[in-house]
């Protein structure tokens, strides 16, 4: 059983995503005609208008624009947080049609990988024995197939790998970015934020020129509870720009 670790692809993207917005919220401040408007905006005119849409707060026509990833290596426990954000489409492997008997991946948090080679393999022992179970499970819920999987899958544990196609709007991305990029995120699902943020960076830098958690671009919003690392952060966010 092999274990595994977050991994994150931008599989498609609306095209040229930042003139499609700064289109939208051009209209909103012009009685020109959608198709004049379009042929005098200039690559240039885009960045210009798109800083100025930014420092106005219109975040309104940002959701013109979408970003669909594929994400593999990540855990049951990552899904149940993700689908917190509802503004997004999620389509998941299924433990009711996907059977775990003979391939069942996991991941290993890696507070228990610090912990060294003899907690490493504790887990993989504990991961196993849950492999077991199910497969004993399945066999008396009458072997493979949807209805003995839906209920054998109940002692499958949060470690449990999951793959998963995302769609957001970039506003949803941006707000996505400023929760789960933060330090005090979950360390799982604050690693693919990043490399979703990445990602999106590369298509449509003006528009997530700021993204990251809140205090990349503003003030850490955590109150008492603030990690101190807002230095750290910058770099870190910086170092996407390069």
């Amino acid at each position: 059983m092999p274990r595994v670790k977050p991994t994150v692809k931008l599989l498609q993207y609306t095209g040229e995503p930042e003139r499609t917005v700064a289109l939208a919220a051009k209209l909103c401040y012009s009685d020109a005609t959608i198709e004049d408007l379009d042929e005098k905006m200039s690559d240039a005119a885009v960045a210009a208008f798109l800083g100025r849409l930014a420092n106005m707060g219109h975040q309104s026509p940002v959701e013109h624009a979408s970003f669909t990833f594929g994400i593999e290596g990540v855990s049951r426990a990552f899904l149940a947080q993700i689908t917190r954000h509802r503004v997004a489409s999620f389509s998941v492997k299924s433990q009711r049609y996907v059977s775990a008997a003979e391939s069942f991946n996991y991941v290993v948090p890696p507070a228990i990988e610090a912990l060294g080679e003899e907690a490493v393999k504790k887990f993989e022992s504990q991961m196993e024995q849950a492999r077991l179970w199910y497969a004993e499970w399945q066999s008396l819920l009458g072997g493979k197939g949807e209805k003995s999987n839906e209920d054998a899958r109940f002692v499958l544990p949060n470690a449990a790998e999951t793959k998963m196609i995302v769609t957001m709007n970039a506003r949803e991305l941006l707000h996505f970015f400023s929760l789960r990029c933060c330090f005090r995120a979950q360390w799982e699902i604050r690693e693919v934020a990043w490399q979703m943020l990445r990602l999106a960076l590369e298509k449509a830098p003006h528009i997530f020129a700021s993204a990251g958690p809140n205090c990349y671009a503003g003030r850490c919003t955590e109150g008492a509870k603030s990690c101190g690392r807002q230095e750290e952060v910058k770099k870190i966010r910086d170092g996407l720009n390069k």
